[in-house]
């Protein structure tokens, strides 16, 4: 597979949760992108391992989660040729506890990082850093967070 070709893969997958399920330029389901034996960690979360775990996981933290939009211009590819790669970029969405949007408050939820791994068309491998704090709402513990 090219860089183009992996990226290609997590697009869809973006896409897929943008959508609430299915990627609409693919037209794969969240869960086709991933191999059996794939590997996703979500903070709070932990390690989903198999995609047992993986259904498991989404099902969880997308339960808690009304919409999301993922801002595809913006995004940071940091691609080297190997079947794993990040991309950093920002999102907006309606969380249980309320909304959220990168950049407001400048210090909230919404800026992230996926590490993937795709081999033969698959995500083997997702570890997603975030603020899973999307509402805001965890601001007592942090001095620095004005009242």
């Amino acid at each position: 597979m090219t860089d183009d070709d992996r990226k290609a893969i997590a697009i869809s997958y973006l896409k897929s949760l943008d959508a609430g399920g299915v990627s609409p330029t693919t037209g794969l389901g969240l869960f086709d992108h991933f191999s059996d034996d794939a590997e996703v960690f979500f903070p709070k979360w932990g390690v989903a391992r198999g995609k047992a775990e993986v259904i498991q996981m989404f099902t969880d933290v997308g339960g808690t989660l009304k919409a999301i939009k993922h801002h595809y211009d913006g995004f940071t590819w940091h691609m080297n040729g190997s079947d794993s790669f990040a991309v950093e970029g920002t999102s907006e969405g309606q969380h249980r506890d309320g909304p959220w949007m990168a950049d407001s408050p400048k210090w909230g939820a919404g800026r992230w990082c996926d590490c993937f791994t795709v081999k033969d068309g698959k995500i083997t491998r997702l570890f997603i850093y975030l603020d899973p704090d999307y509402a805001g709402k965890d601001t007592a513990r942090y001095g620095w967070i004005p009242a």
